[in-house]
């Protein structure tokens, strides 16, 4: 375990921390990731974002929606300014303590409520906290300021509702990540009010992706195709090509001193270990909490797999963790 440190007007602050968590070699990872190689990795390198095949990728959501749901939880529809969500309450919830805002991924084209129900569902079990799991708005119908107007909308919800900005955690993975972050700078722009965290896993956080395409992760990784991170970016802002992205549409390139305490999880292995690897520095020139987890031996957004891989659910409990250690008021449990 490495620490970084940073000097701060004279003084040393440690404000950030790397861990490298090795493991990942059992028979279920191997099989997770030969199973990504083989079926994910070629079907996201050719499919379709535009046209007709690419109206099917919401369907995703639809395969999961089967899936029982955890014991222990309860569940409210919500309904937002164009977005639709799901209050995730553990049936002994805690009083007080705060709030979980959830972004799911899905690299800003498919997924949503029933793909990461149950990692939602773990989250609220583990932390005893509400958690607003929200559809937002994406590709191919919506652009990124759509789906970043939903995010900081259902952050407005809760608020709203009676939790305090400074109490909300706001957790995502992938393409969530991105608006974990996105929402969290907005919040600081507007006065909305800072967040207890950031937790993001995975996240795709710059658009400028001539480092990741010439990183060697670009070739190990057996989830993400890194020629396509181009196309969806260019897509999602509107822009003829991903060189004409203005650099301020990345998280990486904003003032990430407005920032809460952070925790950035990834994939040994992937290609978006680039990005989580520079938000984690940046955050430490500027003197923010951070910590950086790299693990070894899994995949892409590998925490939303816990009911498969025993790692996920250890990445699991280091979030939960997280969550209530930087809340405020720790959530405390009903009698």
């Amino acid at each position: 375990m490495n620490k970084r440190s940073l000097v701060v007007r004279g003084r040393s602050w440690e404000t950030g921390m790397y861990e490298y968590r090795p493991g990942g070699r059992g028979v279920r990872a191997a099989v997770i990731r030969g199973l990504c190689r083989i079926f994910v990795l070629p079907t996201l390198r050719w499919w379709p974002l535009r046209g007709p095949l690419a109206r099917l990728m919401p369907l995703v959501d639809v395969v999961f929606r089967p899936v029982p749901r955890l014991a222990g939880t309860e569940y409210e529809p919500v309904r937002g300014a164009g977005w639709r969500g799901e209050l995730v309450r553990p049936c002994d919830a805690a009083t007080g303590g705060g709030a979980i805002l959830y972004l799911h991924g899905g690299a800003f084209l498919f997924c949503g409520l029933a793909s990461h129900r149950r990692i939602v569902e773990r989250l609220a079990l583990r932390t005893g906290l509400p958690v607003l799991s929200v559809a937002y708005r994406h590709l191919p119908k919506q652009r990124l300021d759509v789906s970043i107007a939903d995010a900081t909308d259902a952050f407005g919800w809760l608020v709203a509702r009676g939790v305090p900005a400074e109490s909300i955690v706001c957790i995502g993975d992938s393409a969530g990540g991105h608006l974990a972050f996105a929402l969290a700078f907005h919040a600081a722009r507007t006065g909305a009010g800072r967040p207890a965290g950031v937790v993001a896993m995975s996240p795709w956080l710059d658009f400028d992706n001539a480092a990741k395409s010439a990183h060697d992760n670009a070739r190990r990784d057996v989830f993400i195709p890194a020629t396509r991170l181009d196309r969806v970016a260019a897509l999602l802002t509107g822009s003829e090509h991903s060189a004409a992205i203005d650099p301020l549409r990345s998280p990486v390139n904003l003032d990430p001193g407005v920032l809460p305490p952070v925790l950035i999880q990834c994939a040994e292995d992937e290609v978006l270990r680039c990005d989580a690897e520079l938000m984690a520095d940046r955050l430490s020139a500027a003197g923010i909490e951070n910590t950086l987890q790299i693990w070894q031996g899994q995949v892409h957004a590998f925490p939303v797999l816990a009911d498969l891989l025993p790692e996920s659910r250890a990445a699991l409990d280091d979030i939960a963790a997280f969550t209530t250690r930087v809340l405020p008021t720790p959530p405390a449990k009903c009698a």
